[in-house]
């Protein structure tokens, strides 16, 4: 058994310490608003918070975060940075298909907590998340809506 903390609350997986966090999540605590994209790290969809840190759960096995705190976007509501981000993005009207919309709002919480007042190539620099729909200009207008109501 794996204990981690989820959202606040512990959790005991009987997983392998391996298992990429982001099946944990799903398959395990149906958790399943954080999304698989590409399997590699590259896209982001399966981004969660990880003390703080975004980091893309496809590839982080679950015994790398034993003892750390884990956010998903599930969290973001309730969340003070999250839940700014969380209006903005509606405010924009941010998404279109949503399938990315997780891990984006994982990814701009997770810059927003690191740095409250983002230039414009901080934000470029942090938004790596990729968005089939081509929505980035909303979603860098979205991440300045929520550093100014921040």
């Amino acid at each position: 058994m794996i204990e981690i903390t989820v959202n606040g609350r512990t959790q005991r997986v009987d997983a392998e310490p391996d298992t990429p966090l982001l099946w944990v999540l799903r398959d395990w605590l149906g958790m399943t608003g954080t999304k698989y994209g590409c399997g590699i790290a590259q896209c982001g969809a399966c981004s969660v918070l990880v003390d703080g840190q975004p980091m893309r759960s496809c590839q982080v096995p679950v015994e790398s975060v034993v003892g750390q705190p884990v956010l998903t976007i599930e969290a973001m509501a309730d969340h003070p940075v999250g839940r700014k981000v969380v209006e903005a993005w509606v405010a924009q009207q941010v998404p279109q298909c949503g399938y990315c919309q997780s891990g984006q709002v994982i990814a701009a919480t997770g810059l927003l907590l690191q740095t409250p007042k983002p230039s414009a190539e901080d934000v470029a620099d942090a938004m790596t998340n990729l968005c089939r729909c081509g929505t980035y200009l909303d979603i860098a207008a979205a991440v300045r809506r929520a550093a100014d109501a921040a």
